[in-house]
Formats: C-alpha cells, sequence, structure tokens
C-alpha cells in the first residue's frame, strides 16, 4: 500500500519553510500532495494558478510530489487523492497546540487519516508567509525567504 500523504495550506506563496518540510518527509511518504487550501475568508496575495505553477516548477524533477487545489474539508481532500496522512509543519509551540487541534478534529471526522508533524529546522521559525506577504508589499528583500522561482517572479512584478 503507497503512502500517500496532504500537506495542506495557502501557500501564499511557498516559503523555504515550507519546501524544508517537504523535503525532510519524502522518506517518510510515497507521494506528497501539496493541498492549496482555497479559503473563502481570506483574499489571497497570488492566484491559485500562480501557487500551483511555482509548486510544479520547484518540484519539475521529483515525481513524489504534486499540488492541487481543494476547498472545503482537509479530511475530504484527503480521501480523494487516497492520502492516509496529513502533514504539518510546526515552528513554535503555539504552532503545536492549534495544529494539535485541528489535528484531534480531523480524526475525530475521519479515524483513519492521521496526522504527521515536522518541526521546522530553527534558521525558519521565522518564515511565515503572513510575514513575507508584508515584506513584499512594503519592497522588502524576500530572497532568503522564497524559493528562487517565487522570487524572481515577485521581483518582475510590482506590489
Amino acid at each position: 500500500m503507497q503512502r500517500i500523504c496532504l500537506f495542506p495550506g495557502t501557500f501564499d506563496p511557498i516559503t523555504v519553510g515550507h519546501l524544508d518540510i517537504i523535503y525532510r518527509s519524502l522518506d517518510l511518504f510515497d507521494k506528497l500532495y501539496i493541498g492549496i487550501g482555497r479559503n473563502s475568508g481570506k483574499v489571497p496575495m497570488f492566484s491559485e494558478e500562480q501557487r500551483i505553477e511555482w509548486v510544479k516548477e520547484i518540484f519539475k524533477d521529483e515525481p513524489r510530489v504534486d499540488a492541487i487545489v481543494y476547498e472545503g474539508l482537509t479530511v475530504d481532500c484527503c480521501k480523494k487523492v487516497d492520502a492516509k496522512f496529513i502533514l504539518r509543519g510546526i515552528r513554535y509551540v503555539n504552532d503545536f497546540e492549534y495544529e494539535k487541534a485541528i489535528a484531534d478534529m480531523n480524526r475525530s471526522l475521519d479515524k483513519d487519516i492521521e496526522t504527521i508533524f515536522l518541526t521546522c529546522l530553527p534558521q525558519y521559525t521565522s518564515v511565515a508567509s503572513t510575514l513575507v506577504r508584508d515584506v513584499i508589499r512594503n519592497g522588502g528583500d524576500t530572497s532568503q525567504f522564497l524559493p528562487e522561482v517565487v522570487n524572481n517572479t515577485i521581483l518582475k512584478k510590482s506590489f
């Protein structure tokens, strides 16, 4: 049986912190879907198409990684792609408390889907998409926070 995992998030934009979690998880899973969640309560800075394009470019040489856009419950997305695992990255203790509550809810909704937490490396604890978007909006240098393909796209656009 294949070990299929969903890594849900907005990835608005995908950061080096996300890549750290993704690359370190690849030995654990046969297939990893990056699930770009559509959140009606949030207006993203980058289109779904742009975020999918970034993921596909970054992982073009890694057949175990794919990206999908989904709306609704994460466990329902898991069922669509046959994922039995949800991957979540943890930066701080308060991340764990928040993520554990979500994991408990997901387990209540589907007892066959397990959440796996990976802590990020210390150099990535301050890298959050929300903070990166603030740096972009204010014209700051995002190169240390973003994969090269993402940073190059941002440098070509004005915000």
